[in-house]
């Protein structure tokens, strides 16, 4: 306040300099700025994709190895499942069946052939017994035999029935009948008999020849005999 009571006042100097307007761009200065920053999104969206595409390659990557590796285990599962079949026991078949061989502890009749036991031969649901085989489920049969021999002179292969619907005689199946001039030279020959029948429980199907000397017995694969339900 003034000395005499009344108020101050100031005043200003027209002449005291105002603060300093910040410089205004050019036009080519603005443009560059624009552009950098332009440059700058496009690098940004460019690192962007670069990132989201090496996720994605990652990702395929990973799935790549669990689909190899489930592959491969698969493949590993199903090759020891072969291996535990292969080496598992025998599986049972679903119908009955026989097949019979020659072999050294063999011991033929004078005309019926008999067959190896040694041979661990496959025996389901039908009997060997006596020679023969016996039946245990009644149906329909393709018997076969096959039998190797020495060709002189006349020669009978034949496959008999004995069943207790006609007892005291056997009933012939198959027959052969082979008639050589091969006296002086005998020559080795072979008998093939096969044929579908109906039997019943207990019937017992048998070899007959006609000489078992006859026999050729080179091979356990010469000599067969078998039948199994169709």
């Amino acid at each position: 306040m003034a000395e005499d009571g009344y108020p101050s006042v100031n005043l200003m100097d027209s002449h005291a300099t105002c603060p300093p307007v910040p410089p205004r761009l050019s036009q080519g200065q603005q443009c560059a700025r624009v552009g950098q920053k332009a440059l700058f999104i496009l690098v940004s969206v460019a690192l962007c994709g670069m990132i989201v595409e090496a996720c994605l390659i990652h990702r395929l990557y990973q799935t790549e190895c669990v689909t190899s590796a489930s592959v491969s285990k698969i493949i590993a599962e199903q090759d020891a499942a072969t291996a535990a079949k292969l080496h598992s026991p025998v599986i049972s078949p679903f119908k009955p069946l026989a097949h019979l061989t020659d072999g050294q502890d063999v011991v033929h009749a004078k005309d019926i052939m008999a067959w190896s036991t040694d041979a661990d031969p496959p025996l389901y649901k039908i009997d060997y017994k006596d020679r023969s085989l016996v039946i245990q489920k009644e149906g329909y049969y393709y018997v076969y035999s096959k039998v190797s021999f020495s060709d002189t002179g006349i020669f009978h292969h034949r496959v008999d029935l004995r069943t207790v619907k006609f007892t005291g005689k056997s009933i012939n199946l198959l027959k052969s009948r082979k008639y050589s001039n091969h006296f002086k030279h005998p020559e080795q020959s072979n008998s093939y008999l096969g044929g579908v029948f109906h039997l019943s429980r207990d019937d017992a199907i048998f070899v007959k020849v006609s000489n078992t000397s006859k026999i050729v017995r080179q091979d356990l694969s010469e000599n067969v005999f078998g039948a199994y339900m169709i």
